[in-house]
């Protein structure tokens, strides 16, 4: 009876390792059966060398990789000899329709970027993202601007120049350039031959001088770098910082009646968050301060804005600036650090000025790199007076000078808000 049970026993275990198998096999086939698309898209998840890679699996998975629809090559560790065999191996043997493409390398690839470019091109992408930041910048190819569906543009570490043909990308929402250069009228043409764009990003360029953004559908705006001159017409323009990396004509021209303030933000009509970074507020005061805005920011609740407190043409740019925000809820000031300009830049108070404002909806506000200069503790002083809504107001300490009278003073300050508290870390 022993005997017969281990026999049993054993032919139930072989019978388990067979339906085991048998049920791998069948899992296998249902995975190799499925159609290209299917696997496809399970190889995108992926990087492009491990899918590749899965062609040695069997005779049905040998070309799955090549309808893949997201491309993303990294250099990484790989040698560039290596690199450029995988680029050229996936652009030229990939036959289905490619809906993302990105590479990035910290390598030089200039002797094959324009080949890769054209035979990109042909894919048709709706996105691409280009981020080749080794060696000089790389000149976008014009095969690439007629690349008609695409939806999202990433470029990084490249060169701008628009073919005269270009007809413009009807379908792009997105478009990011970093640390390219170009013109003024190919910025301007590009952005304005968008008519869908929602987002836009540039940062560190040159080449350009004046920056003319008309984008009737943008959403979404960033802008970084050196500038003489800006023009915004988005008037569906919720968020957007604005950073100038250089202060141009920082001596105001005299009877200049331009108003760079309407110049800049007068479309912004529903504009709900504001960054001013950099030396944008001074360019913002270089002109007619005093002109009335076309529209007031009915829907602009915070606003982060760098200034320098011993300008009174910058502080009367910002007062100006929430005078026409009557919903302004946060207010994040940083106050320019004295060392950037100077210790020789002339110090002047604001006390004489007539600063009547009423910021009745502001609950929060805070004033970053404070240095305990007497025109930073009149501008607070100002600010409590103008808030009878306020919460908190937020002072972070970074003066060289003995703060114990200075924090006095501050907390010695008259408040319009019987629930303001005056917070200051160090």
């Amino acid at each position: 009876m022993l005997g017969q049970f281990n026999m049993d026993s054993e032919a139930m275990s072989t019978c388990k390792k067979a339906r085991a198998e048998a049920a791998s096999v069948v899992s296998t086939d249902r995975l190799s059966n499925l159609p290209p698309e299917i696997k496809g898209d399970i190889l995108s998840r992926l990087n492009v060398e491990e899918a590749v890679r899965t062609s040695t699996l069997s005779s049905t998975w040998r070309d799955a990789w090549t309808d893949m629809p997201v491309i993303s090559l990294c250099d990484g560790n790989l040698a560039r000899t290596k690199f450029v065999t995988l680029v050229d191996m996936v652009l030229l043997l990939h036959k289905g329709t490619i809906e993302e493409f990105d590479i990035s390398g910290n390598k030089n690839y200039h002797d094959e970027f324009g080949r890769w470019m054209i035979m990109l091109s042909r894919k048709s992408p709706k996105s691409v993202i280009i981020k080749l930041n080794s060696g000089p910048r790389y000149k976008i190819p014009s095969c690439l601007f007629s690349i008609g569906d695409l939806e999202y543009l990433h470029l990084e570490n490249c060169i701008i120049s628009l073919p005269r043909a270009f007809q413009g990308f009807k379908s792009l929402t997105d478009l990011t350039l970093k640390l390219f250069s170009s013109t003024d009228k190919d910025i301007q043409n590009l952005i304005s031959f968008c008519p869908a764009l929602t987002d836009l990003i540039l940062d560190s360029f040159e080449g350009i001088n004046r920056l003319n953004i008309k984008a009737p559908k943008l959403d979404y705006l960033y802008v970084e770098g050196d500038f003489e001159d800006i023009k915004l017409d988005a008037p569906n323009l919720e968020v957007a910082f604005l950073s100038l990396d250089k202060a141009y004509q920082s001596v105001p021209i005299a009877h200049d009646k331009e108003s760079y303030v309407k110049q800049s933000l007068g479309s912004l009509s529903v504009i709900e968050t504001l960054t001013i970074n950099g030396f944008f507020l001074k360019y913002l005061s270089k002109g007619c301060i005093h002109t009335k805005l076309p529209a007031v920011f009915t829907h602009l609740e915070s606003v982060r804005i760098m200034i320098c407190l011993w300008d009174q043409r910058q502080v009367l740019t910002a007062c100006s600036l929430f005078q026409n925000a009557p919903n302004l809820k946060k207010l994040e000031m940083w106050s320019f650090p004295w060392s950037i300009l100077g210790r020789d830049e002339d110090q002047v108070g604001i006390q004489g000025l007539n600063l009547q404002l009423q910021m009745d909806h502001l609950v929060m506000a805070s004033v970053n790199h404070f240095g305990g200069l007497d025109c930073e503790v009149d501008f607070v002083a100002k600010l409590l007076s103008w808030a009878p809504a306020l919460e908190e107001l937020k002072i972070d300490w970074k003066g060289e000078m003995e703060c114990s009278m200075v924090l006095a003073k501050l907390l010695a300050l008259p408040r319009a808000s019987t629930r303001a508290k005056v917070i200051v870390t160090f």
